[in-house]
């Protein structure tokens, strides 16, 4: 039987050599980055059965990394790795794609459990939809965004909660809260300065 592959992506070198011995010990073949960057080109260019990624990295968040892998490669499963800090923004990945998320520190039980658990899960369930689908809907989110402060608030402080009365599927939310303007565009057309203030804003904050 081939060895599952996994990558570890996270910015911290202590966390990639302790998933990596772990994971290696239980038969799994694992790559890591230390750069989301450079993990991301590694997730598009090689197949692994899983990824595991870090919420909170310097180049690219780990909202991003799974917004990017999940719109490349829809049925590869991601699975968060965050610190008490972040665990509610793991939880927001979860309800935005992720298959599941992990505590540090985890113990070794706890990490095998989580992958062989998201790997599983990930062969029985059909990957969601990734192209834009509610252009009307997420019309609505960007005019209301521009317009009002509360709403602005709301989706800093609860990310996917906050779109909750939107007709949106998780990738069409992970667009908007990671400012996604090319890809909204690509499917939309052309927005206007007004609907694209909320995306620019976000993309000029650090949030996850």
């Amino acid at each position: 039987m081939a060895k599952r592959k996994v990558l570890v992506i996270d910015d911290e070198q202590i966390v990639l050599d302790s998933v990596k011995k772990i994971l290696v010990q239980e038969n799994y073949e694992v790559d890591t980055s230390i750069s989301s960057r450079k993990g991301l080109d590694l997730a598009n260019q090689n197949d692994y059965d899983l990824v595991l990624s870090d919420i909170r990295m310097p180049e690219i968040g780990g909202m991003r990394v799974l917004r990017d892998i999940k719109r490349a490669k829809p049925t590869l499963p991601v699975v968060i790795i965050t610190g008490y800090a972040t665990v509610q923004s793991a939880v927001q990945a979860m309800k935005l794609g992720a298959t599941d998320y992990i505590e540090k520190p985890f113990t070794p039980e706890e990490l095998v459990k989580a992958v062989n658990d998201a790997i599983e899960a990930a062969s029985k369930q059909a990957p969601e939809e990734q192209r834009l689908i509610h252009k009307e809907e997420i019309i609505k989110v960007l005019e209301r965004a521009a317009h009002d402060s509360d709403f602005v608030e709301s989706l800093y402080a609860h990310g996917a909660d906050a779109l909750e009365e939107y007709d949106l599927t998780g990738p069409e939310k992970l667009a908007i809260l990671t400012g996604d303007i090319a890809w909204i565009e690509e499917h939309i057309g052309h927005l206007t300065e007004t609907q694209k203030r909320w995306l620019i804003q976000k993309l000029s904050a650090e949030i996850w």
